[in-house]
């Protein structure tokens, strides 16, 4: 019994190691690319939301993510990754421009939800990124903001540009 689990805890010793040498692709782009379609292109972004979203936000919601140290350890990367890949799905401020306008529409009305839920950040970022975590006028800053942006969106285009459209259903 004891030379079984002594094998394998060498085995999952040995399969640590290896696997220290697989890592996912860095989250991080050129700094001339940064901006192209970043929001701040398209819509006015006041410093201090700026900041907040430098912060809280693009570390899973940008093309370029601040590593921390412990991101070179597996399988955390892989962890750190999916969760980098998640965010961009659901929105990435270094893309935001070239959503269609009904799908920034909605984005930002997804981010007044979330902030004011408390569901972003999230807690698991939080735990480590103490500085992550929002402020009640934190908050009030940020949703007020992309109000005023889906405001600014609502007054120039027609209202059923700002509906998302589903794709048909197949049978």
């Amino acid at each position: 019994m004891k030379k079984v689990l002594k094998s394998v805890l060498l085995m999952l010793l040995v399969t640590l190691v290896i696997i220290q040498f697989i890592h996912p692709k860095k989250n991080i782009s050129a700094p001339s690319t940064l901006l192209v379609s970043d929001i701040s292109n398209q819509y006015p972004v006041p410093d201090k939301v700026h900041q907040i979203l430098q912060t809280s936000c693009y570390d899973c919601h940008s093309n370029n993510t601040s590593y921390p140290w412990y991101s070179k350890i597996q399988p955390v990367a892989w962890w750190l990754n999916n969760h980098i890949v998640e965010g961009k799905r659901e929105i990435n401020f270094s893309e935001f421009t070239n959503y269609r306008i009904g799908r920034q529409y909605n984005k930002l009305e997804e981010i007044i939800k979330q902030v004011k839920e408390d569901e972003m950040p999230l807690t698991s970022y939080t735990l480590i990124h103490k500085n992550a975590i929002l402020t009640t006028d934190q908050k009030l800053l940020i949703t007020s903001w992309a109000s005023a942006i889906r405001d600014s969106i609502k007054a120039k285009y027609p209202a059923d540009s700002l509906v998302m459209k589903r794709p048909p259903q197949r049978i």
